[in-house]
């Protein structure tokens, strides 16, 4: 039987490009989405045209009993659980700090922060030896703006994303004992939507100049790091980071 993930956020940018990588590689997956469903659809569809299992289901991560249906959904139809790509995140629009409100600051955690938490707790239920799991693999997606601040633009983001590092570092330690690895991805300037979500579509070209590769990211290239981290080529990394940001 094909190992089964979690992909969240699954409908587009690097959560797409990683269910259609792992699909490729054998995996079957559960896709999450929270608003786009015609998107996250055509990913099952192509999930599906790999010869794997597409399990689609909506959820506000951020929201605690729908990240526990969303479980629930996983169990009932895979009966297993052997990883977890904690993909789904948001930004605002790019602002300096002082103008920022505490309800921004309040979004932008629950989502990057809260619902990794939410669904990094609910999958160690199900992969923990001590719980009669049989091990598996978190990969969380941090960023290159948890080290760089992202000042003028997103300095809550990069706060939420330092967050997401502590969280695999301290949970990488829990649970390495339980045959469970825990690692996180750190993109940089990459080619995907969620730019546009931040006013800005065209970010990456405006600063690629500053990266010494001189070029943006691809999603499919921080896709490639996730499956080699849930993979078991990766057998003795945890509590590790992966800098996919062209040197920036």
């Amino acid at each position: 039987m094909s190992k089964v993930i979690l992909i969240t956020g699954a409908g587009r940018g690097i959560g797409a490009e990683t269910a259609r990588l792992a699909a490729s590689r054998g995996y079957s997956i559960c896709l999450n989405y929270r608003r786009d469903a015609e998107a996250v659809e055509a990913v099952a569809d192509s999930v599906r045209t790999l010869g794997q299992r597409a399990l689609v289901h909506q959820a506000d991560v951020a929201d605690e009993a729908e990240v526990e249906a969303l479980f629930a959904a996983i169990d009932a139809e895979f009966g297993q659980l052997d990883g977890l790509v904690n993909n789904a995140g948001i930004l605002e629009p790019q602002s300096d700090l002082v103008d920022m409100d505490a309800a921004r600051w309040r979004r932008i955690l629950d989502v990057n922060v809260v619902g990794s938490f939410l669904c990094a707790r609910e999958a160690v239920k199900r992969m923990s030896t001590r719980r009669d799991g049989n091990g598996g693999a978190i990969v969380n997606l941090s960023s290159r703006a948890a080290d760089l601040g992202a000042p003028h633009e997103y300095v809550d983001y990069a706060a939420a994303k330092g967050a997401i590092d502590a969280l695999t570092i301290g949970l990488a330690k829990e649970v390495g004992d339980q045959g469970i690895r825990v690692n996180a991805v750190k993109p940089g300037l990459i080619y995907t939507d969620i730019h546009a979500d931040g006013g800005e579509a065209g970010r990456v070209d405006r600063l690629k100049g500053q990266v010494p590769m001189q070029r943006g990211g691809l999603p499919v290239e921080v896709a490639e790091a996730i499956l080699w981290l849930l993979s078991d080529a990766s057998s003795y990394t945890t509590g590790s980071f992966i800098d996919i940001s062209g040197g920036r």
